[in-house]
């Protein structure tokens, strides 16, 4: 007997298991990929921000790189162990809002979720743009089409993104892992090299080293720390989107987190000790990196591997934003903040909405600074200085609350991070303020006073809809149902028979316009009703305006006048054409008469579909 049938003959029915989701989630791995890759790609502008900075003081400023790069490595190091505390405190995601939100007052988790918007949004802008500056100047004859190949590439990144955040992960994990590799062999060659096999790249480029400045000032490495603070925007994106995880979700996220800052350490660790052991010198029109490449790797197919690897993971990295954006949206909206549709999933789990918001406003901002990176970088990285502080405070305060095993160390971690980001926040809001950092000062109120208003709307709607209260029981009501009809067809005999099954009473109604047109065409159609006699009475509704929807609300509210406590519904037929285009050949008067009744009446409007 098979193995498929019972002693009976019968086939079981074999359940499938629920589908819980899971393979729409990341693994430690994958989350790597897909809410790493913005730290991951700032080795390829962090460093570069750095010397650009401390170029001002000539070749003798240039040799504090180092010290300005490990000094922005041990900040990192404290915003891992403080970003592990808050995805295990808070595994629900939502990062520096949801810790705020809990600990700090809604005031100051709105301001936590607007910067951390804010920075989100110009993350994908300096992104794509910084990918794009790598393929150029390893192609200089691209660089006049840079902004349409900057728009390509958000298309193709949100592309992947609606099809779910697994398959970005999985899309990306091949590139985020050639990356990685190609900087670490960068560095390992470049560590046994005493001078710089090539500098073919930087050729026929003019420095930008300042010939006679010798002084290096406690400001201008404060400059230079403030810029090289790019480097740690989306250490944060990881505890954003905990619940993006598998179970357990706060588990793999902090793998994930501990992964990202040791690889991202490592690198800029790295890198600058090959800016200094090198003696490089920023150049115009070529990247750091690039530089780094060709003395490392020498000016042949290695350098061009790195070139397109950067320029692939920079552009790429966008996809931090795609992965942690609509996380944060999603959970305002549930905090009646921001629209409910936000909160919305698709089959894939993804948060259609958020993507697409965050796609178009991006792509406003490519257009605003035509695909010119350096427009969008002194805006980078105040945001999520600020949703660093907030967090790291916020966190201080849940452990002083909750009193568990070695709260006293842990609410000291957070609040050495405080302290660490706070004064950077501080740091680099005022030395890039000037540079264009004055707009995100604006833009960040002007966000929270959105969010206020979006949520003020939903109480007073709330409050008109009695949530949260027992509404009395419902009760049986006289119906009335009216038809609005211009001729005899199919179409109609099918709206007055839905109409009788729905009401007490039935009318049809028919607008009819001065013109002698119009009322011979009224005239016949009364005549056509008398001997079809379906048993409804035909309303005429005379009009000296040629307007169709307004007639019909005027009897509507008329009728509610004179026939208080009867419930009036308006039925809408119409035909719906097989094919799409063909819906652009039909006079659209249902939905004139839907827009009118429903915005001056109370009454009920259904349309009824009747395909064709």
């Amino acid at each position: 007997m098979s193995a498929l049938t019972t002693e009976n003959g019968a086939t079981p029915v074999v359940e499938e298991p629920p589908d819980t989701g899971a393979r729409h989630k990341l693994t430690a791995v994958t989350g790597l990929a897909a809410l790493s890759l913005d730290a991951m790609a700032s080795v390829a502008y962090g460093p570069e921000a750095i010397v650009l900075v401390l170029a001002a003081a000539g070749g003798h400023g240039l040799g504090f790189t180092l010290p300005v790069t490990l000094a922005i490595a041990g900040l990192l190091a404290v915003l891992v162990a403080s970003y592990r505390q808050v995805i295990a405190a808070f595994p629900d995601g939502g990062g520096s809002y949801a810790v705020a939100r809990t600990h700090l007052g809604r005031r100051t988790s709105l301001v936590a979720a607007g910067s951390l918007v804010l920075d989100y949004v110009l993350n994908v802008a300096v992104a794509v743009t910084a990918g794009v500056a790598a393929l150029t100047s390893a192609f200089p004859e691209l660089y006049g089409d840079r902004l349409w190949i900057c728009l390509a590439v958000l298309v193709l990144i949100t592309g992947v993104n609606l099809r779910g955040i697994v398959e970005s992960a999985r899309a990306f994990i091949i590139p985020t892992a050639v990356f990685i590799g190609a900087i670490l062999v960068l560095i390992a060659v470049g560590l046994f090299r005493d001078a710089p096999v090539s500098t073919a790249a930087s050729e026929g480029h003019a420095s930008v080293l300042a010939d006679n400045a010798t002084a290096v000032g406690a400001l201008l490495l404060l400059k230079a720390f403030a810029s090289g603070c790019s480097a740690l925007t989306g250490v944060e994106a990881i505890a954003n989107a905990v619940p993006s995880f598998r179970a357990p979700a706060a588990r793999r996220a902090m793998r994930a987190e501990v992964a990202l800052g040791a690889l991202l350490g490592v690198m800029l660790i790295g890198l600058s000790v090959l800016i200094s052991r090198f003696g490089l010198q920023p150049v115009e029109g070529v990247t750091v990196l690039a530089q780094l490449a060709d003395a490392s790797l020498g000016h042949n197919g290695a350098f061009y591997v790195i070139q397109f690897a950067t320029m692939v993971l920079l552009a790429l990295s966008a996809n931090t934003s795609f992965g942690g954006l609509p996380v944060l949206l999603k959970l305002l909206a549930r905090d009646n903040y921001l629209p409910h549709v936000f909160g919305l999933k698709a089959d894939r789990q993804v948060h259609r909405h958020g993507v697409v918001w965050l796609a178009v406003v991006s792509a406003g901002l490519l257009l605003f600074s035509g695909g010119d990176t350096n427009t969008l970088v002194p805006l980078f990285a105040i945001g999520v200085f600020v949703g660093f502080t907030i967090a790291q405070t916020g966190m201080v305060l849940h452990w002083r609350r909750e009193r568990g095993p070695r709260w006293v160390g842990k609410a000291l971690l957070n609040g050495l991070g405080a302290v660490l980001t706070g004064v950077s926040a501080v740091v680099v809001t005022t030395t890039k303020f000037h540079d264009g950092a004055w707009l995100i000062v604006i833009a960040l109120p002007v966000l929270v006073a959105l969010f206020e208003t979006v949520h003020r709307a939903y109480g007073r709607i709330g409050e008109r809809l009695g949530v949260g209260r027992i509404p009395e029981a419902p009760h049986r009501e006289r119906s009335l149902v009216l038809v609005p009809v211009s001729s005899l067809t199919r179409v109609t005999s099918e709206a007055l028979t839905a109409a009788v099954s729905l009401g007490d009473e039935v009318r049809a109604l028919t607008v009819c316009h001065p013109d002698p047109e119009d009322q011979a065409a009224t005239e016949a159609l009364e005549r056509d009703w008398a001997l079809w006699n379906p048993g409804v009475p035909l309303v005429r509704l005379p009009s000296e305006r040629r307007s169709l929807g307004r007639p019909i609300a005027a009897y509507v509210r008329e009728l509610g006048a004179t026939r208080p406590g009867t419930r009036v519904t308006v039925l809408i037929p119409e035909a719906e054409p097989e094919r799409l285009w063909q819906r652009a050949l039909q006079n659209q008067r249902g939905a004139v008469v839907a827009h009118a009744v429903r915005r001056d009446t109370d009454a009920v409007v259904c349309r009824l579909r009747f395909r064709c």
